[in-house]
């Protein structure tokens, strides 16, 4: 009993000194302030601010040093060579072509999931992902030449394959409707979200029209419009949801508002665009007029710049696990998520700002 009690007593020890020096470790890291990386620099009212990079699983943190001596020491997992990126319920997605899997890293839950499944579900190349309101995700995976499925469970649901040369690199569910890029045959295929039933082609004009998609690589969808990064005419093209051609925004050239690699591309509430560059490795942001407002990144040097980045993603939901990192001047509207498929930094996230009044 007293062997017991004196076992109890060493735990609840052990415990209390761990606390007590997670506490005066947090103490300190907080005392250490970084500089601020700011798009555009001072004095120019900022925008944007580089917040943080996620690399892998240590980004959640370590364990403490109680939680390891019961556990085991931790393995870290690293993200290898990320692509496209969603963000869903404060979780974020993550292709890892480089190691045919998913990360998937949750952050209220603190977890870091690396999604590899095998059988009729397995990943060889996977480019694009998307996660729907019922948390279903779909993945287009050009070495599979599939768009594969998976429930909100992460189990294999289903996939679409196309006959003919299907090479999927975007993809974005609208209302009932999938919309998934297809480059080698020129068009966006359209399918049926519950049946996954090809319903029709978007993107029907002929070379040499203006609206004519020589390779539509990326698309995002508001609730007028289609956006479509065309890598093969450098701009991204404007259409209504119809298919009707309407505009376009940037030109060939490597001057400010053109495109020489452009990729990624998402929205924000405002319809401001935000177009990746994998060449300039920045990224351009339009008004909804398409006329440039500024630009962040740059060729890799350190913290906040980019190398061959390929996907944006915005996400307002989860700004309140990176507001530690924002500048004590500014609010944040919501984050602006890169990735990078080389350098150190594999997922940058940066922030909309609004000065605090």
């Amino acid at each position: 009993m007293k062997k017991k009690k004196y076992l109890i007593f060493v735990l609840i020890f052990a415990i209390s000194i761990d606390l007590v020096s997670c506490s005066i470790f947090h103490k300190k890291s907080t005392e250490i302030k970084k500089e601020s990386i700011l798009y555009p620099a001072p004095p120019d009212t900022a925008r944007i601010q580089y917040l943080t990079t996620i690399n892998g699983s240590n980004f959640l943190g370590k364990r403490s040093k109680f939680s390891t001596f019961v556990l085991g020491k931790e393995e870290i997992r690293y993200i290898n060579k990320p692509y496209g990126t969603a963000m869903r319920n404060n979780i974020l997605y993550v292709c890892d072509p480089g190691a045919g899997a998913l990360e998937i890293i949750d952050f209220p839950k603190k977890k870091y999931t690396t999604f590899a499944p095998a059988g009729s579900g397995q990943l060889k190349n996977p480019l694009s992902c998307f996660v729907d309101t019922n948390e279903y995700i779909y993945v287009g995976d050009q070495g599979r030449h599939e768009v594969v499925i998976f429930d909100s469970l992460h189990n294999f649901k289903s996939r679409i394959n196309d006959t003919g040369d299907f090479k999927p690199t975007d993809l974005m569910v609208y209302g009932n409707e999938l919309w998934v890029t297809n480059p080698s045959k020129h068009t966006i295929n359209i399918y049926d979200k519950k049946t996954f039933k090809f319903l029709r082609n978007f993107g029907q004009y002929e070379q040499g029209d203006d609206g004519f998609l020589y390779s539509p690589y990326n698309l995002f969808i508001t609730d007028d419009k289609v956006y479509i990064t065309d890598f093969g005419d450098f701009k991204i093209k404007v259409f209504d949801h119809q298919g009707k051609y309407l505009n376009f925004v940037g030109t060939y050239g490597v001057g400010l508002g053109q495109f020489v690699r452009p990729k990624g591309i998402a929205c924000d509430r405002e319809s401001n665009l935000f177009v990746v560059d994998a060449g300039f490795e920045n990224t351009q942001m339009f008004n909804k007029d398409g006329k440039l407002l500024m630009f962040f990144g740059g060729s890799y040097k350190g913290p906040g710049d980019m190398w061959l980045p390929v996907k944006v993603t915005i996400d307002y939901d989860g700004i309140k696990y990176f507001k530690k990192y924002v500048d004590p001047a500014f609010d944040l509207k919501y984050l602006v998520i890169v990735s990078n498929q080389y350098g150190p930094d594999k997922i940058n996230v940066y922030g909309a700002l609004t000065p605090k009044k």
